[in-house]
């Protein structure tokens, strides 16, 4: 790869990865892109790299590979986190609301996008008003909405990987070197081939799935010391995992029916969302809806996210990880990470807010508005996943109302 990279490789191999495990992790992304997409690119192919400054070691090597692979990589750099201050808190609301000119032609001719997260601040939007927040991405809908159509068409690939850096490290209280050590065991990239250990999971994660949705679910009912949910599925769903939208993603995740979900749900991982902690948070639900929350730090934000749309107090996701794929085994103070923790007990998630569409089993344009309201899949705009990694037991029940013990000891079980 590369005959003209020679002082990008010095640079490299003195950094965080070696150049070999920074193609390892560019080859897994390019598989992952094109595993969302449900096809391989074909020549002139436009792949946009959406990334943070940090991460420039990396998005230097991809960019060598695309280039490679004879597709057009089209390297777009994130706002800073000075940048992003700027526009929160020094914009009228007619900046806030800017959309850029060309972004979503590009991304109309885009065939894949691969979005490299290297956070150097997780608290720069601490007092950034939450309403202000959702003013900008309300203003985004639109743009959002075409993404999500190309996507379920087949006509984009899509996925978000991380790079470590300081903060990130700072927070999850270990060095950097240990985080970026922990981050490449998580993806794998300590193998030969790390795209074939993705291609291998994916395989068996598929396997789970296609066994869940052979079981016809009715409902779940999750138990542990500090959990008694019940989840009702809904007509019409699918379970997904190793979609190649996220690096790592070893979870098995369905969209249920908003309207039923019922009982007290306990998130014992600590989120960081928008510059803000919140821990220990408790939700009791009644009728679909978050009727009572608590939280040991953070209650304010919490409370303020729940009310920013008529959704974000349902439900648009519940997932389970099996500990025996998931190669990440304790807090690393970031949700990609973090939602795909296996350790000891796995871990269950839901997420508030909107509903991951890829869970219908029909085809994707038969989903319109109107059926998504009908069949209970949420809509809003926040997706805001909340983790528990203690342990459980995931009890489905099936036909006439039969139980079956389908996860336990941070396993999948039937």
């Amino acid at each position: 790869m590369g005959a003209y990279i020679l002082g990008a490789t010095r640079r490299n191999i003195i950094g965080l990865y070696t150049q070999t495990e920074l193609e390892n992790y560019a080859d897994v992304l390019l598989w992952a892109v094109q595993e969302s997409r449900g096809r391989k690119f074909r020549h002139g192919d436009v792949v946009v790299i959406r990334y943070d400054h940090p991460a420039i070691p990396l998005v230097e090597v991809l960019y060598s590979l695309c280039m490679d692979r004879h597709v057009q990589p089209v390297p777009v750099a994130n706002p800073t986190p000075i940048m992003e201050v700027e526009r929160y808190l020094n914009s009228s609301f007619s900046q806030l609301i800017f959309q850029q000119p060309g972004r979503e032609e590009l991304f109309k001719a885009a065939s894949g996008c691969i979005n490299i997260l290297a956070p150097e601040s997780l608290d720069h939007l601490q007092s950034v008003d939450p309403h202000t927040i959702a003013d900008a991405h309300k203003a985004e809908a639109p743009f959002r909405r075409m993404l999500e159509l190309r996507r379920q068409l087949g006509a984009l690939g899509w996925t978000v990987c991380l790079y470590p850096t300081r903060v990130l490290a700072d927070a999850a209280g270990m060095g950097l070197e240990e985080y970026a050590t922990r981050l490449k065991r998580a993806c794998w990239l300590n193998m030969p081939d790390p795209a074939r250990e993705w291609r291998r999971i994916r395989k068996e994660l598929a396997e789970w799935g296609a066994r869940l949705d052979g079981l016809g679910i009715q409902s779940l009912h999750v138990e542990g010391e500090h959990l008694d949910l019940r989840v009702r599925l809904g007509a019409n769903r699918r379970f997904m995992g190793v979609t190649g939208g996220n690096i790592p993603g070893c979870e098995l995740y369905v969209a249920p029916d908003c309207r039923g979900v019922d009982g007290v749900f306990f998130a014992n991982q600590p989120s960081i969302r928008q510059g803000n902690v919140v821990q220990g948070a408790t939700l009791e639900f009644h009728g679909g809806v978050a009727v009572k929350v608590d939280a040991e730090y953070g209650l304010g934000f919490l409370q303020r996210q729940l009310y920013s749309d008529a959704g974000a107090r349902r439900v648009g996701e519940f997932s389970l990880t099996d500990r025996r794929f998931s190669r990440v085994d304790r807090f690393m103070a970031h949700t990609l990470l973090d939602e795909n923790v296996g350790g000891e007990h796995g871990n269950c998630h839901i997420a508030l807010g909107g509903s991951l569409t890829e869970c219908f089993d029909g085809p994707p344009e038969a989903l319109t508005p109107e059926l998504e309201a009908e069949l209970g899949f949420n809509t809003s705009d926040i997706h805001w996943d909340l983790v528990n990694t203690e342990p459980k037991r995931v009890t489905a029940l099936v036909g006439e109302g039969r139980p079956v013990l389908i996860y336990e000891n941070g396993e999948f079980k039937f």
